[in-house]
């Protein structure tokens, strides 16, 4: 090139192209990626498993008895079934019998107990006997919200007392549920005795 031309079009003129890209290299990196992927999420699968193991000593649910559906309804809710945890550790989810599960939910609240029906999950039983109490909080394994966001039902499930994260489709419902258990448990102990 000659003096006369531009610093910047000699500058050009040097330059080379960009190398190929090396298509083994990168499609190895892809499938490592997959496979790394792949492994924790194995992983993740086994330690689900190894905690139902750890809990398999957890009784069987129980089912709905007849006649239930006959009873006085006190109270029904449509939302979500979050976790179940032992009582007062929020973070202890228990997973033995699908209460690990998350799903949809329909509860129904009786003077015989509390019937949990969960489409595509295990639906379950709770006798009024064994409820506890309820609570409006903030959080529950796998699942935080402002404060009072989640219903939590405490119950008795042979020797173990289990917490039960709700959320209704319309959260303004859950203080009537606390009032409603509160007061179902307070008659059921005043029969026990």
């Amino acid at each position: 090139m000659t003096s006369l031309t531009p610093l910047y079009l000699q500058l050009a003129a040097e330059q080379k192209s960009a190398e190929v890209t090396d298509w083994s290299a990168r499609i190895s990196w892809v499938i490592g990626l997959i496979v790394l992927i792949a492994f924790v999420y194995w992983l993740m699968r086994q330690g689900w498993k190894w905690r139902g193991s750890l809990q398999s000593d957890l009784p069987e649910l129980s089912s709905t008895p007849e006649g239930f559906a006959d009873g006085e309804k006190l109270l029904t809710l449509t939302g979500r079934y979050h976790a179940s945890t032992t009582a007062g550790q929020w973070l202890d989810r228990i997973v033995a019998h699908g209460l690990g599960t998350r799903s949809r939910v329909e509860l129904t609240l009786t003077d015989q107990g509390l019937d949990v029906v969960r489409p595509g999950a295990v639906d379950f039983f709770v006798p009024a006997a064994a409820l506890r109490e309820a609570r409006l909080d903030k959080g529950i394994a796998g699942k935080v919200l402002p404060e009072g966001g989640l219903l939590i039902i405490t119950w008795a499930h042979g020797d173990k007392l289990i917490d039960s994260g709700f959320r209704s489709d319309h959260s303004a419902e859950h203080p009537a549920w606390v009032e409603a258990i509160e007061q179902l448990t307070s008659t059921t102990e005043g029969t026990a005795r």
